[in-house]
Formats: C-alpha cells, structure tokens, sequence
C-alpha cells in the first residue's frame, strides 16, 4: 500500500484551445485575475460502431497575478495551452438570489503552445520565463 493518503492530491494537467478571449478584471485589494474557457476534446473510436468519435469539455479557468497579466496579453480566443492547477469548487448567490456554483481549474502554470508570430515585435513574444507559478487569494465574488 503506498503512503499517499486519499484526499490530499488535488491536481490536474489539460490540454485546449480558449474558446473566448480572456477577461482580465482586479480584485478590491488590486490583485489582477484573469478568467478564460478552454475546450478540451478526446478523440477515441466506437468498439461498436469502430466510427471515430469526440468528446469535448468546457473547463473555466483561473490565473492570478502576473500570471493573469501574460495570458490577458499573449492568449486569446483559439490559443493552444497546457493548463497545470487544481480544481476549485465554488458557490455566490445570482443577483436575482439563486444559488449557483462552478467547478474550475486554478493555473498554476500555463503554457502556451501556439507558435509565435515572427512578424510579432521581441517584447511581445512569450519566453519560458514567463511562467510563474501563482497563489490564489481566495474567492473572488465575480461569477464567470
């Protein structure tokens, strides 16, 4: 038996496209966050049928601080990324006062896959040490 206790590995690596550009927004003590959506899509063959088949999920993801920074300003909708984080639970209450809650994905670390633009000006181009892995502050009260 190994000594990983069950309950405490709370991780998960995903690979997708933003199926929207993302929003970048700040909390009330300045911290910025960013929220985008990817499409994660497994393709596999019917034993049945022997079709090829897809299946595609719609992950909400959050990234904090400089981290949020980098992917308001280098991703945007169709960009190919490789997520690293933890999955959140949470709930608020909708303006209207129905209860609502949302699974997600906290980045700590996103990769961009896409291939830079050459076209692009040096500054603007990702480099690998732009990755930083970030600590959420909390629950933030904006629903996606």
């Amino acid at each position: 038996m190994s000594n990983i206790r069950l309950g405490y590995l709370n991780s998960v690596q995903l690979i997708g496209r933003l199926v929207a550009d993302p929003e970048l927004r700040y909390t009330q003590k300045g911290a910025p966050v960013c929220d985008f959506r990817i499409a994660s899509t497994r393709r596999y063959k019917n034993r049945e049928t022997g079709e090829q088949q897809e299946d595609t999920l719609f992950i909400n993801v959050v990234a904090w601080r400089r981290q949020a920074e980098l992917a308001n300003d280098f991703l945007k909708k169709g960009s190919a990324v490789l997520i690293e984080g933890r999955i959140r639970s949470r709930q608020w209450e909708s303006a209207q006062g129905e209860k609502r809650s949302a699974i997600e994905i906290v980045a700590q670390r996103i990769q961009f896959l896409d291939i830079p633009d050459r076209t692009a000006t040096p500054s603007a181009e990702p480099t690998p040490d732009t990755e930083e892995e970030v600590k959420d502050e909390g629950a933030v009260d904006t629903p996606f």
